[in-house]
């Protein structure tokens, strides 16, 4: 089993509550975890991420710089999902605020543009979780 060469590990204050927002929220599904240390290593269609809470286990810290909510500030983690309708369906039976609204989103890359249909939802530590449906590519609009 091979992981992806760059996996973020989000330290978290309530282990169980983000692990039920990524799995049951968002869908991912579980890999491992080592539940003694409040850590699980989830995966998405590809993607993969580590949450491990903060005071068990090992928690990485910066000496002197306090842990405080929102964590992750000036980070987002874009994410494929299969289907995105199904993840708004449920951040909207959970009651959970979208950051950023629905839109759909055109990035310059080279001669092209690629498109996302995306949204961004704030996790429960405050880190922002940018999932997306690829839209293709069309030609560049931008002046040269």
């Amino acid at each position: 089993m091979r992981s992806n060469a760059l996996v973020p590990e989000l330290a978290v204050s309530d282990w169980r509550k983000s692990r039920s927002f990524y799995c049951d929220v968002i869908g991912f599904d579980v890999r491992y975890e080592r539940p003694e240390e409040g850590f699980s290593y989830l995966v998405l269609d590809g993607g993969e991420l580590m949450i491990d809470q903060i005071g068990l286990g090992r928690t990485f810290t910066v000496a002197g710089a306090p842990i405080e909510r929102p964590y992750g500030r000036g980070l987002n983690l874009q994410l494929r999902v299969p289907d995105l309708d199904v993840v708004l369906r449920r951040l909207e039976l959970a009651n959970i605020p979208l950051y950023l609204p629905l839109e759909e989103k055109w990035y310059r890359r080279n001669g092209k543009e690629v498109g996302n249909r995306q949204f961004v939802v704030a996790d429960p530590d405050g880190y922002l979780v940018r999932p997306f449906e690829d839209l293709g590519e069309r030609a560049s609009s931008a002046i040269r």
